[in-house]
C-alpha cells in the first residue's frame, strides 16, 4: 500500500508529521488500516504523545474533516482572497432566500384569491397554479433549500394557505427524489396546491377551533373532501394526476380512509405520497390546537401508521428524501447550542452545516455562528420544535 495516500480525502502520514487539529480517522497497525472507536481531531499534543507511546508509527487522516489551520488543506490562500468567496457564498443564499420569500408570497396569494373568488362560485384556472408549479419545481430542481427554510417559518393564523404550499413543495421534492419527470411533478405540485380546497365550505369555526373536535365535528370536517369532488368536476383543464392529489390525501390502505374508502391497488403512488406529505407537514406545523412537532417525532407517528394507513416502502423512502434532520428545521447540539439546520446537500444526514443563535444552557442569544458538522467534534443531541425554546427563531432564517 503507497504510504502517501489512501484516497483524495483521506491520506496515510507519519506520526511525527501528525499536528493539533488533524481529524485522526484510522491506525496503522501492523501494516494494516485499523478502525478507531473515537475518530475525531487531534485537540491536545497529549493525545500524539499517546499514539507515540502505544508504538503506533502511521495514521490516517481526513483532509476534509480536518481543521482549516493544521497545514494540510491545499487552499492555504490569504484571508484576503477568501473574504470575496466567502461574501459570495452569502450573497448567493442571501438572494436565493429572497427569491424563495417572493415566491411563497406569490403562492400564498394566488391561494387566497382562488379561494376567495371559489366561495364566490367562479371557477378554478389551472394556468395560474401550473406558472407557480413551474417555480416550485425550478427552485427544487436548483437549490431547494432556501425554500425550505423560508417555508418552515410557520403562522397559525395563515396555516391553511402555508399547508397547501408546502405540501405541493414537498411532493416536488420527494418526486424529484423518485426519480419522477418534471410533468409529472407539475401535476403533482397543482394538486398538492389545491388539496385543502374544500376547507373553503366548512365552518370556519369548526375549522379553527382550539380544543378537541367533537365526533359530529369532526364529521362535518371530512365533508371538506367532498365539496373538493365538486370543485374538481367543474375545473377544466385539471389533470387526473392533480386531482387525484386533492383527493385521495385522506384515504388509508386499508379502504378505512375517506371521501372514497380506496384501498391497496386503488391507490396510485402520487396518492400514496399525498397521504405521506400531508400528514408530516400538518405535524410538523403550529396549529390554532397544538404546537408544531420535530420532525424526528413525525416520524415516528408517520412509521406508527404503516402499513394499515400508509405505504411502508415510501415513508421509509421519504425519511431517507428529507432527512432525519431538514434543513430548516431546529437542532440542539452537544454544545447546548440551538442552531437551524442549513445545508446539507452532498452530506450525511448526522453532518449538516447548523446555524446557531442560541443557548438553552446559558439562557441567552450567542454569536451567530456556522458550524460544520462535518469538521467539528460537535454533534446533533436531538431535534427540538419552536415551541420548547423560550425565544423566537424566526429572525434567524
Amino acid at each position: 500500500m503507497n504510504d502517501s495516500i489512501e484516497s483524495s480525502n483521506v491520506i496515510k502520514i507519519p506520526i511525527d508529521k501528525l499536528a493539533l487539529g488533524m481529524f485522526v480517522s484510522a491506525i496503522d497497525h501492523q501494516y494494516s488500516k485499523v478502525a478507531i472507536s473515537n475518530p475525531g481531531q487531534i485537540k491536545h499534543r497529549d493525545a500524539i504523545l499517546k499514539l507515540k507511546k502505544n508504538s503506533i508509527a502511521f495514521v490516517w487522516v481526513d483532509i476534509e474533516r480536518s481543521s482549516d489551520t493544521c497545514g494540510l488543506k491545499k487552499s492555504n490562500r490569504s484571508s484576503s482572497a477568501i473574504r470575496p468567496l466567502m461574501r459570495k457564498a452569502t450573497a448567493t443564499r442571501d438572494g436565493q432566500q429572497a427569491q424563495a420569500k417572493k415566491l411563497l408570497a406569490e403562492a400564498k396569494g394566488l391561494i387566497k384569491k382562488v379561494m376567495s373568488e371559489t366561495f364566490g362560485g367562479k371557477a378554478i384556472e389551472v394556468g395560474e397554479f401550473e406558472a407557480v408549479a413551474d417555480k416550485m419545481i425550478e427552485s427544487v430542481m436548483g437549490d431547494a433549500d432556501a425554500f425550505k427554510c423560508i417555508s418552515a417559518l410557520r403562522t397559525k393564523d395563515a396555516y391553511l394557505f402555508e399547508h397547501s404550499i408546502n405540501v405541493a413543495f414537498l411532493l416536488v421534492t420527494f418526486g424529484k427524489h423518485l426519480n419522477l419527470d418534471r410533468e409529472l411533478l407539475k401535476q403533482m405540485a397543482v394538486g398538492g396546491i389545491l388539496h385543502d380546497i374544500g376547507k373553503i365550505k366548512v365552518d370556519n369555526e369548526i375549522l379553527h377551533k382550539p380544543g378537541k373536535l367533537t365526533p359530529e365535528e369532526f364529521e362535518h370536517i371530512k365533508l371538506h373532501q367532498f365539496y373538493a369532488i365538486e370543485i374538481m368536476n367543474e375545473t377544466k383543464g385539471l389533470s387526473q394526476v392533480s386531482k387525484d392529489v386533492c383527493l385521495m390525501h385522506h384515504e388509508k390502505l386499508d379502504g378505512r380512509g375517506y371521501p372514497n374508502g380506496l384501498k391497496d391497488e386503488q391507490l396510485p403512488q402520487h396518492g400514496r405520497m399525498s397521504c405521506i406529505v400531508d400528514i408530516f407537514d400538518a405535524l410538523t406545523a403550529t396549529r390554532c390546537y397544538k404546537e408544531a412537532m420535530s420532525p424526528a417525532a413525525a416520524f415516528k407517528i408517520m412509521i406508527s401508521l404503516t402499513p394499515f394507513h400508509l405505504d411502508q416502502k415510501l415513508v421509509y423512502e421519504f425519511i431517507r428524501c428529507v432527512g432525519i434532520y431538514p434543513v430548516g428545521s431546529l437542532v440542539q447540539l452537544s454544545d447546548h447550542r440551538i442552531g437551524i439546520v442549513w445545508d446539507s446537500k452532498g452530506r450525511d444526514a448526522l453532518h449538516p452545516i447548523v446555524k446557531c443563535f442560541y443557548s438553552i444552557k446559558y439562557k441567552r442569544y450567542t454569536d451567530v455562528t456556522m458550524v460544520d458538522l462535518f469538521k467539528s467534534e460537535l454533534h446533533i443531541e436531538r431535534g427540538v420544535s419552536p415551541s420548547m425554546l423560550d425565544v423566537d427563531p424566526s429572525p434567524f432564517y
